[in-house]
């Protein structure tokens, strides 16, 4: 019910920014400047995040003021007029990070969406994560950088959620539980890269990389939009 009044209101009222409220847009300029933090694009090594096995992990943004309004809209307040724009950043970010490698290869460069509890997507109308993803695709597509969307991942069940959640125990809250679905297998030579809304201690990120691995994947990074503590 809450999804569709705002969907209708945003049908008669101006859309306003989600990270300050401003109106007329769903992410005025200054907050999208705050989602695409220059700081991690520097190569500080004290802005990168933990992701698993010496996989280079990257966030944009701590997860805190502005990223975290906007972020959370677009998870939990219905806002997928969000997508869009947080899809155009992801892409800037790949680009940007050099994880599209050379436009002229004939690897292509695979996002894959970190998965989501199935409860808590069918809750949401969704995995945003994947809806931010397919923008970014398009994007990267546009802009001469071959990308293909890869929503090969499954949190299989009995996952709780892992907020309040400490280190050991999001570890062994997605131990054994993260796989990729049909089989799938990684093509040869592709860069795979995870895509999260937010990093928090990597166990998720790790138990990613470890499915990703086991089904071919060899050029890996993770990419979140936010981290913790960042």
């Amino acid at each position: 019910m809450r999804r569709a009044a705002t969907a209708a209101l945003d049908l008669v009222l101006p859309a306003s920014c989600a990270g300050c409220g401003r109106h007329g847009e769903p992410c005025c300029s200054r907050c999208r400047q705050a989602l695409l933090d220059p700081a991690p694009l520097s190569g500080e090594p004290g802005r990168r995040v933990p992701s698993g096995s010496g996989v280079p992990g990257y966030a944009l943004a701590g997860y805190r003021g502005a990223p975290r309004r906007i972020l959370l809209a677009c998870k939990e307040g219905g806002r997928r007029d969000l997508a869009p724009v947080l899809g155009e950043v992801l892409a800037e970010a790949c680009v940007a990070l050099s994880l599209t490698g050379d436009r002229d290869a004939a690897a292509t460069l695979l996002l894959v969406p970190a998965p989501s509890r199935s409860s808590a997507a069918r809750a949401r109308g969704g995995s945003h994560v994947l809806r931010l993803a397919r923008h970014a695709v398009a994007v990267l597509d546009r802009g001469g950088h071959p990308a293909s969307l890869a929503p090969v991942l499954r949190l299989g069940p009995g996952a709780l959620d892992s907020v309040g959640l400490d280190r050991a125990q999001r570890t062994a809250n997605v131990a054994g539980r993260v796989s990729v679905t049909g089989g799938w297998r990684c093509a040869a030579g592709a860069r795979v890269v995870l895509v999260d809304d937010v990093v928090t201690t990597g166990a998720t990120a790790a138990a990613c990389v470890r499915a990703l691995r086991e089904a071919g994947a060899g050029d890996l990074a993770v990419l979140g939009m936010t981290a913790v503590g960042h």
